[in-house]
């Protein structure tokens, strides 16, 4: 029994045709699979654990006091980003009366451990009476980056 390639005699017009264009596809897309695979490995490699980060929201009453706070944040190394989402509307009672304002939310992804110390910074540099901080555990995600908001967030 032999192993290898067909002798080129062996092979019929069209066979050989399909051969060779499936031989040339296989060169091609290695590259292509290859990476895939790669990085399917990679975030299925990783580990977390489940709740070790927080996406915390907050609210701002414009654009500049949303730029102010999320550069302090960013920059006082409690949280790896913060998203700025412009014109979103909140409907509220204050004060026993239901309010409507345009507002700016912030979307601020950062270590739980450091939910707290975002709160205190918020509350110092904030313009509201009360402003709103609150956080949600992040139960999964992108390893990577995940492992990028523990590297830019000490503990």
């Amino acid at each position: 029994m032999r192993f290898g390639l067909p002798h080129v005699e062996a092979l019929q017009g069209g066979s050989y045709r399909a051969w060779l264009l499936t031989a040339l596809l296989c060169a091609f897309m290695f590259q292509l699979l290859r990476s895939a695979g790669r990085r399917a490995f990679s975030m299925a490699s990783e580990t977390y654990a489940s709740g070790a980060h927080s996406a915390a929201f907050v609210t701002c009453p414009n654009d500049t006091v949303a730029k102010d706070l999320a550069r302090g944040i960013v920059q006082q190394k409690l949280a790896a980003c913060v998203n700025i989402v412009p014109a979103v509307t909140s409907v509220y009672e204050w004060q026993g009366a239901i309010q409507e304002d345009s507002e700016v939310l912030l979307m601020i992804k950062t270590r739980s451990s450091k939910v707290a110390a975002l709160a205190d910074y918020v509350r110092q540099n904030h313009p509201y009476e009360v402003a709103e901080v609150i956080s949600l555990p992040i139960e999964q995600g992108n390893p990577p980056y995940l492992k990028w908001i523990a590297d830019t967030v000490p503990e």
